[in-house]
């Protein structure tokens, strides 16, 4: 860790962010990075809550009841880098008097761009064909090699009507001419409803039509394994499923099964139930396309979550409204 020394409020940054963010923290607080980039152990996250005015955390940063509930903690504010919070005991830190805010909005686009990508490449059997080449194992094409399905047209199912699920509904709708059908625990407006020709359903009866099924609901105590055996086995046997969401809405056995067994066609994935662990079956199968967490991965989304994190910082110690104060699970 490097810090530097003043009277200003210690904020503590867990994983190493865009240097430019980086620069304007150590600007205007006192800044404590993490050099190394490694995951911060459960012993310093202790020391930084007992520490820091201010910590900024993301998905590798468990902040559960123990470490919260613990005395002698200085921290006020947790300025979560992404959208997603489950890492976060939302009780435990409301209870400590610690406020959490996180960054909603500004990797929307990359993440629907990744869903995209994913669909795509699992359709076109696309990782498949990348390895089989790597490998030396291509030996040129002929009409019958890695056929694929063709995305245009087919029926996508989109559950979790938020920003992202939406913004991957018009990318499909408009791009591919996919016909969108929508599950949501918060509703639909029925003029996003007509702007993208959906159909809002049930979970149930959506799985049950979809080609493509694409995940981009919050990680709750409700939405845990809410893909799970009886959930797979509705979709029909060439069906893909999409998760860009959180790891743990998706049973990673039960979706390993259903792949090795044909209940399910293949799977596009770049979340995972225990990150960084991938289920081992899942790294066996040829049907299942598997990315490192890249859905907010670009220089420009990076910088644009650091800085909106650095609203957030900026406002709490103005005592001014925090812009992106969470407090409960956010709607889908």
């Amino acid at each position: 860790m490097s810090e530097g020394g003043s009277a200003r409020p210690r904020v503590v940054v867990t994983r190493r962010w865009p240097e430019a963010v980086e620069s304007l923290i150590a600007e205007r607080f006192d800044g404590v990075f993490n050099e190394t980039d490694e995951p911060m152990s459960r012993a310093q996250l202790a020391d930084a809550l007992a520490d820091a005015d201010a910590i900024c955390p993301t998905v590798t940063d468990a902040l559960d009841a123990s470490l919260l509930g613990r005395p002698g903690i200085r921290t006020r504010l947790l300025a979560n880098f992404g959208v997603g919070f489950n890492h976060i005991d939302l009780e435990a830190a409301a209870a400590a008097g610690i406020a959490v805010t996180n960054t909603p909005g500004v990797l929307t686009d990359c993440t629907a761009d990744l869903a995209m990508m994913l669909i795509l490449m699992t359709a076109r059997r696309a990782g498949e064909g990348e390895r089989e080449l790597r490998a030396g194992e291509w030996s040129g094409w002929r009409p019958t090699h890695l056929l694929g399905r063709k995305v245009t047209g087919k029926v996508l199912g989109i559950v979790g009507a938020g920003r992202i699920g939406l913004a991957t509904a018009r990318r499909a709708h408009f791009g591919f001419g996919m016909h969108i059908l929508i599950s949501s625990r918060s509703g639909v407006a029925p003029s996003v409803l007509s702007e993208l020709g959906a159909e809002q359903l049930g979970l149930d009866a959506l799985l049950e039509r979809a080609d493509v099924v694409s995940l981009h609901c919050p990680s709750t105590a409700q939405t845990h394994h809410l893909i799970d055996a009886a959930a797979l086995a509705r979709m029909p046997e060439r069906a893909i499923l999409i998760n860009t969401a959180r790891g743990d809405v998706v049973d990673e056995d039960a979706l390993a099964s259903a792949l090795a067994n044909g209940g399910i066609g293949g799977a596009g994935l770049d979340v995972y139930e225990h990150e960084p662990s991938v289920t081992q079956a899942l790294l066996d199968l040829p049907n299942v396309v598997l990315l490192p967490h890249l859905g907010s991965g670009s220089e420009e989304t990076r910088v644009a979550m650091g800085l909106c994190a650095l609203a957030n910082l900026t406002a709490f110690f103005a005592d001014e409204p925090l812009p992106n104060r969470v407090a409960a699970a956010q709607p889908d």
